[in-house]
Formats: C-alpha cells, sequence, structure tokens
C-alpha cells in the first residue's frame, strides 16, 4: 500500500547529482591538482614551490597544459565522485530511517566507507589521471603520451599488463576514505556547528564557504601524506611497496614529504570542495523547483 507525503519534506534526488556536481568542479580544480601531482611526484633537485612549479609548466609546455588529463579528471569525478556522494546521501537517509543519531563519529564512518568504495570504481581513472599530469615533466622518451583517457587503458593494459591498474588501489581507497570522511562529514558537521553558534543558515552568502573551507582544511592536512604515498605508487611504472616508497622519500628529504604538495592540495581542495558542494545543492534547488512547477508535490513510497 502507497503511502504519500509532502515532496518539500522528503525528495529521492537523482544519485548522479554529485557526479555531475564534481565533474563542474574539475574545471576549476584541475590545474591545481596536476601542480600537486608535479610536486609530488619531483624525485630529489630543487623543491620548487607552488607559484614556481605553475611557472614552470606554462612557460615550458603552455598554459593548456595545466589541463593535461582533464579526461581523466572527468571519468575520475563520474565514477568516484558520483559513488561517493551519491552513497554517503543513502547512507545517511538510511541512518534517518532507522533513527540512527548522525552525529559526527556516525558522520564520518559513512563518508569514509562512501569514499573508500567510490575509490575502487575510479581508481582505473586516476591512474590515468596522475600519469597523464605529471607527463610533461618527464624527459622525452619516457613520456607516455596518452592522448585521453580510453588510449590511457589501452596502452597500459598492452604495456603493463592487467596487475597495472591495480597498482595504488587500497592506497588510494584508503586515502579517499579518509578524504571523503574529512570532507563530507567535516562539512556537514561544521555546518550544524555554524548554524547552533551564530545562527547563520544556509541562505547566508558566507555559509557554504565557511563551512566547506573549515572541511578542506581538515582533509587536506590528514590526508597529506597518504596522498603522497598514492601519487608515487601511480606514477611509477615499476611495481613499489609503500615501505619502499616511504623509506626512499625519508631518506631524501626527512618527514617534510608528509606535507609536499600541501598548499597547492589546500588551494586546490579548497575551491573545488565548495564549487562541488554548491552545484550540488544548486541541482537540488533545481530539482525541487522543477517538481513544484509540474505539479508533482508528492511522491509515493
Amino acid at each position: 500500500m502507497s503511502q504519500s507525503i509532502d515532496i518539500s519534506q522528503s525528495i529521492l534526488y537523482p544519485k548522479w547529482f554529485g557526479g555531475s556536481a564534481s565533474c563542474m568542479a574539475v574545471l576549476v580544480s584541475h590545474p591545481l591538482d596536476l601542480i600537486k601531482v608535479r610536486m609530488q611526484m619531483n624525485q630529489g633537485g630543487v623543491k620548487a614551490g607552488t607559484l614556481n612549479t605553475y611557472i614552470r609548466i606554462v612557460q615550458g609546455e603552455g598554459v593548456l597544459a595545466l589541463y593535461n588529463g582533464l579526461s581523466a579528471g572527468f571519468m575520475r569525478q563520474l565514477t568516484y565522485g558520483s559513488v561517493r556522494i551519491g552513497l554517503y546521501e543513502t547512507l545517511k537517509e538510511q541512518a534517518k530511517a532507522n533513527n540512527i543519531p548522525t552525529s559526527p563519529p556516525v558522520l564520518g564512518l559513512l563518508a569514509g566507507i562512501s569514499g573508500f568504495t567510490g575509490a575502487i570504481f575510479g581508481n582505473t581513472s586516476d591512474l590515468g589521471n596522475i600519469r597523464m599530469q605529471n607527463d610533461g615533466s618527464l624527459p622525452a622518451h619516457l613520456r607516455r603520451n596518452y592522448r585521453h583517457i580510453f588510449d590511457a587503458w589501452r596502452k597500459v593494459k598492452r604495456q603493463e599488463g592487467w596487475k597495472a591498474f591495480g597498482q595504488g588501489l587500497w592506497q588510494n581507497a584508503f586515502r579517499c576514505g579518509m578524504m571523503t570522511s574529512c570532507q563530507l562529514a567535516s562539512y556537514d558537521s561544521f555546518r550544524d556547528l555554524i548554524v547552533e553558534t551564530t545562527g547563520i543558515h544556509d541562505n547566508h552568502p558566507g555559509f557554504h564557504l565557511s563551512a566547506s573551507f573549515l572541511a578542506a582544511l581538515v582533509a587536506t592536512t590528514l590526508c597529506s601524506p597518504i596522498d603522497v604515498i598514492k601519487t608515487q605508487l601511480m606514477g611509477s611504472s615499476t611495481k613499489q611497496g609503500i615501505l619502499h616508497v616511504m623509506k626512499d622519500l625519508t631518506a631524501t628529504e626527512g618527514m617534510r614529504w608528509f606535507f609536499r604538495g600541501w598548499m597547492p592540495g589546500l588551494v586546490r581542495l579548497g575551491p573545488q570542495t565548495m564549487t562541488t558542494l554548491i552545484l550540488l545543492e544548486q541541482h537540488k534547488r533545481l530539482y525541487r523547483d522543477l517538481k513544484e512547477k509540474t505539479g508533482t508535490q508528492k511522491i509515493a513510497l
């Protein structure tokens, strides 16, 4: 027997909204993601800062080089972005339906599960993305010259075999689980905290900006070491273990490698987080408006 409720209080939003918002955000975040990868892949020599890395790329390869690997970036968000946000929203709905309090620890667990799962779906795209972003920094004879993500997959399969697609998988999944937990769960928590302490609600211009920036700060700091290791593992064609990578990094630069690429990571994650979440809210708002205009005021459960 069906039951009707008011749509303004319970709407089943399409799960692809997260992927759509994430893809739009890539246009903002991709250049800074590329700079972060270049800094993390830099082995020995002079360590260039964010601005110097940017200048070196533009002068040596041109402005468009900042968007190398964009097709892989889009594919990553269509897989990883869609799954992690869609699954997180679903798990939150299920928790509320079963009267489970959505406290910060619970939200962190749900977001962590969502990010871990999403990374499994997006790992092959992530591998192609990192390699395409770093290709321009390699000597000409070592460049892979992938034209797009499908060309990258074809060449990886032919040259390295199926096992290559699993490079850095579990490190990436752990990192994405932690990143999503810090990002989405802390965003929800900071949002509630802002409402409780200031009385400001989500119709205020600075509401989403403040909550998402704080979430990005937490996520970037806690996930930086894992991100560096993941980039090293995926960027190399040789089989390396986590301990081997950590040993080499520590031997060459001490514990400073923990935060290699932290600043471009923050500069990237801040706008990416804010853009993704704001666009996600706009997707939902337009969907609600469409339902109201078409007269679909109730849905059947």
